[in-house]
């Protein structure tokens, strides 16, 4: 496990850039990994259909896309905040799969998302809270979780989705500003 954490100071130090990937591929534990693909699985199967509905033949492809560069990309600015850390590691498939939420939050912002079953909300709003949160706990970072993963994993689902399908944007806009007008 310890050759295929995120480590930035043996990237930047060794060039093991493997790592940027293999990270992204292994989990702490059970709990972590269970929660990683069940996370996957509901959001991935529902952006999965969104691009195969969109790009057609295609679809699955930019899935794939958007999956593995996310996982390198949410690492980045990990790699740059702790590259002289020689005791920092991490591992997780979170950037990735907050990339693929936050790309079902642009292309569907009103579908409900729960939080333990009970407590739903409009994936927007649901979007809007896990950014502000993940990005005060990565700012206190005092939890041993790579907070600004998640949180660059999902920006990056936001600006994949945007680049491949810049109408999603305007879609996003124009139902979130609907729900809201019939809230007023």
């Amino acid at each position: 496990m310890a050759r295929l954490m995120m480590n930035p100071y043996l990237i930047q130090t060794k060039g093991q850039y493997y790592r940027f990937i293999s990270s992204g591929f292994i989990h702490k534990d059970h709990s972590h990994l269970l929660w990683n693909m069940f996370s996957f699985y509901f959001f991935g199967n529902a952006v999965e259909r969104d691009f195969d509905s969109l790009f057609g033949e295609w679809g699955m492809y930019y899935f794939i896309v958007l999956y593995l560069t996310a996982i390198v990309i949410s690492d980045i600015p990990t790699y740059f905040k702790e590259r002289n850390n020689s005791h920092y590691n991490a591992l997780g498939a979170s950037g990735g799969v907050g990339s693929v939420i936050f790309v079902f939050i642009i292309l569907q912002p009103l579908q409900s998302i729960c939080l333990f079953i009970a407590f739903c909300m409009p994936g927007f709003v649901f979007g809007a809270g896990y950014m502000a949160y993940t990005y005060y706990q990565g700012r206190k970072s005092n939890d041993n979780i790579n907070h600004d993963a998640h949180l660059f994993g999902a920006f990056y689902g936001l600006l994949f989705c945007v680049i491949v399908y810049p109408s999603s944007l305007v879609i996003f806009y124009e139902q979130v500003s609907y729900w809201l007008g019939t809230l007023f």
